[in-house]
């Protein structure tokens, strides 16, 4: 019997705090280790993930902002259980999540699936308090919060530091620590909309180079909370 894939569902419910670059990061590094995975892409005004990850994986969107694209989500997590499913949610989000997440919350135990959240987060208040309100509709997952180092050191984050929240999620999951990437490296892999993969493929070698040190950075962090070692899948 097939192994049940989590579901990593990378939010923040703010637009801006990195939430595009953590979800190729994450892509990235399944696929490098041999982790059958798959992208459904929320915010689909803006598709920039799906078309990046369209020739790297299947890929499949439907609009959280309302109860249909909730149900194609959860059966699209039916229908390709051996996968593991990478959510990359919009910055709109949370209204659709607050009014429309039970329906996936309810139906987690049936799929035999664990929801892994990575909620990116910068310096400011907002971010957080909106993963106080996600939590409610998901009280059972397992968080992981994600400081972004694009905007500061961990030392600069003084108010996630300091709040009872960290605490909680500390309970279950873990506050990572996302490494920045140098603008001119980050700045093409958004505009020519790539996978890192690529990217490592047919960027100069300046850039490659930077990339790798991100790289290798971006892997220290997911080995923190993804286990890859697996037994085989059974026939």
């Amino acid at each position: 019997m097939d192994v049940m894939e989590p579901i990593y569902l990378v939010g923040g419910s703010k637009g801006g705090v990195g939430k595009s670059m953590v979800t190729l990061a994450l892509a990235d590094y399944l696929q490098r280790h041999d982790i059958h995975a798959m992208l459904l892409e929320t915010d689909t005004s803006n598709p920039d993930v799906m078309k990046a990850l369209r020739d790297d994986m299947k890929c499949s969107a439907y609009d959280l902002d309302d109860a249909d694209g909730w149900i194609g989500f959860v059966n699209f997590c039916a229908e390709h259980r051996g996968a593991a499913v990478i959510v990359n949610t919009a910055a709109r989000n949370q209204t659709g999540v607050t009014r429309y997440g039970g329906t996936l919350a309810r139906t987690l135990a049936e799929l035999g699936r664990q929801l892994v959240v990575f909620w990116v987060i910068n310096r400011q208040r907002d971010s957080l308090e909106l993963l106080h309100i996600f939590g409610q509709t998901f009280p059972d997952t397992v968080t992981h919060v994600v400081r972004n180092g694009y905007f500061g050191k961990p030392d600069k984050f003084t108010l996630y530091q300091e709040l009872q929240l960290r605490r909680s999620i500390e309970m279950k999951g873990r506050s990572l620590d996302f490494p920045d990437l140098a603008d001119r490296v980050a700045d093409e892999l958004r505009s020519q909309r790539i996978s890192i993969r690529k990217a490592a493929e047919t960027m100069h070698i300046g850039q490659r180079a930077e990339l790798f040190r991100w790289r290798e950075l971006c892997d220290a962090m997911f080995a923190q909370v993804i286990d890859v070692d697996r037994t085989v899948h059974e026939q």
